[in-house]
């Protein structure tokens, strides 16, 4: 078979592949879909990888030793280990995996078109359309690579959760975007021969670009507290998307251009979404978040009431005489390991008669879409699972509002000015006929505010690991 030939067989299967992600993607709109969305994508991954290596096995030269234990080698750590963290990693952790992997992502792509500009620059395939897409790719993997490192230490608690803030970190952060955008430009203006350096001082330009983009990334995401976290994480898989993109135009591979504007384009959507279910600009979140960890144990401010306790046989006695109940998970149901322990009370109670629902907030948890996949994780129905703009208007409706875990995205307080989540659209929790709110203790949520819910008169504070809570629940509600 010719070369052409084989050319054109690997084009045709790298379309494919692409095809399949955007197939895929689009599944990923339904929880219902969403994991053979996964497998499709997947699958037309693993088609793009094999075809490329069937192209450089086949191509004039084929592959010597040390490209073959180059790939071999690159096989085995990069699928060993994905493997196993896919395996291993707890559902608490997928936050911090996912900025790792966003991390993954930007530096190979910074690093494809490093590889790139070194081999042309000084060359007549030096021209100004490849500066421009180097230097972008450069620019935005390197700040993905740094600032998604930074993400996962802030989630991993390896790094302090709360606002870090640099002294004259916003001048150093605007110090080095504008080194980057000079070096682009000077690199842009040497390509298209308006300038002329020669390939020691372009190379030079070059690295310091890559070490502005570096701290670009750190000094942007230290100042940016935990509660903007699940924002900052869909912004960082965006900018992944991008500077992948941008290495697929720099070696002319169409299936890598169309997975990385499948994957920015995305995740600027959902970082938009995002930032608007929290009432702020995605500016405002760069230029500094609020929150970072929970708080210590103190007196809920500003509610003017006092906090009423209650017994798993009291609250038990509510939910077993409920006609409907409405379930908010948040990040405490993820520590305690509890979704298992979760649907397993909401059917002992539907077995009664009681319509269960869950009320998914945007932002709960520390990732996007967080709640969606612990509840998948332990098999809940997914027409149970409802967004807040759907079910705000029943909690008038509810008997019992079940809290578990869930702090920030429940406070009354963003529905007044002068808190740090004033105009945060919440889950109107406190709007129910009796509320239950399991957790472990008084601590403030990621915002760094005490939650007014809980000194609502309606409101029970059932103190307890979220896990140890509701299998004491469900053992009273079988009592009943």
């Amino acid at each position: 078979m010719s070369q052409d030939w084989i050319y054109t067989i690997v084009f045709l299967a790298w379309l494919a592949g692409a095809a399949a992600f955007v197939i895929g993607l689009h599944q990923m709109n339904s929880p219902a879909t969403a994991r053979d969305g996964n497998r499709l994508s997947a699958g037309g991954m693993t088609l793009a990888v094999a075809t490329t290596l069937l192209y450089l096995v086949t191509r004039e030269g084929g592959l010597n030793l040390t490209a073959w234990v180059i790939i071999l080698v690159g096989f085995a750590i990069g699928g060993g280990l994905g493997l196993y963290l896919a395996r291993t990693v707890k559902m608490t952790a997928m936050p911090q995996l996912v900025s790792l992997f966003n991390a993954v992502g930007g530096g190979a792509a910074a690093l494809v078109a490093i590889d790139d500009y070194l081999k042309v620059a000084g060359t007549a395939e030096e021209n100004v359309t490849t500066s421009i897409f180097v230097v972008l790719g450069v620019v935005i993997g390197c700040v993905t690579f740094s600032g998604s490192l930074i993400a996962s230490g802030k989630l991993q608690g390896l790094i302090r959760g709360k606002p870090i803030i640099v002294p004259g970190g916003r001048v150093l952060t605007s110090l080095f975007a504008l080194i980057a955008l000079g070096g682009f430009v000077a690199l842009v203006l040497g390509s298209g021969g308006a300038l002329t350096f020669d390939t020691t001082a372009k190379t030079a330009i070059l690295f310091a670009i890559i070490a502005s983009g570096l701290l670009f990334g750190i000094t942007m995401v230290l100042p940016i507290g935990g509660a903007d976290m699940p924002v900052v994480i869909s912004l960082l898989n965006s900018f992944t998307g991008t500077a992948a993109a941008m290495a697929g135009f720099v070696i002319s591979n169409p299936v890598l251009i169309i997975s990385g504007a499948l994957v920015g384009a995305s995740g600027g959507i959902l970082t938009k979404l995002m930032a608007d279910a929290m009432n702020r600009s995605i500016m405002n979140i760069i230029a500094g978040g609020f929150g970072g960890g929970e708080g210590v144990v103190g007196a809920v401010a500003g509610a003017g009431g006092t906090v009423r306790e209650i017994s798993a046989d009291d609250a038990a006695i509510q939910l077993a005489y409920a006609s409907s109940v409405i379930i908010v998970p948040g990040y405490g149901l993820a520590v305690a390991q509890a979704q298992h322990a979760l649907r397993e009370l909401a059917e002992q109670l539907e077995s009664r008669g009681v319509d269960v629902k869950y009320a998914i907030h945007p932002v709960a948890g520390r990732m996007p879409g967080h709640m969606n996949v612990l509840l998948a994780e332990a098999n809940v129905p997914y027409p149970q699972l409802k967004e807040m703009d759907e079910i705000n208007p029943e909690f008038e409706r509810c008997d019992v509002a079940l809290v578990v875990g869930a702090n920030d995205v429940t406070n009354p307080a963003a529905r007044r000015p002068g808190t740090p989540i004033s105009g945060m659209p919440i889950l109107d929790v406190d709007k129910a006929k009796s509320i239950i709110v399991i957790k472990r203790s008084m601590g403030r949520g990621y915002a760094g505010i005490d939650n007014e819910l809980y000194t609502n008169p309606k409101t029970g504070m059932l103190f307890a690991d979220a896990k140890e809570g509701l299998a004491a629940l469900l053992a009273a509600v079988k009592q009943v």
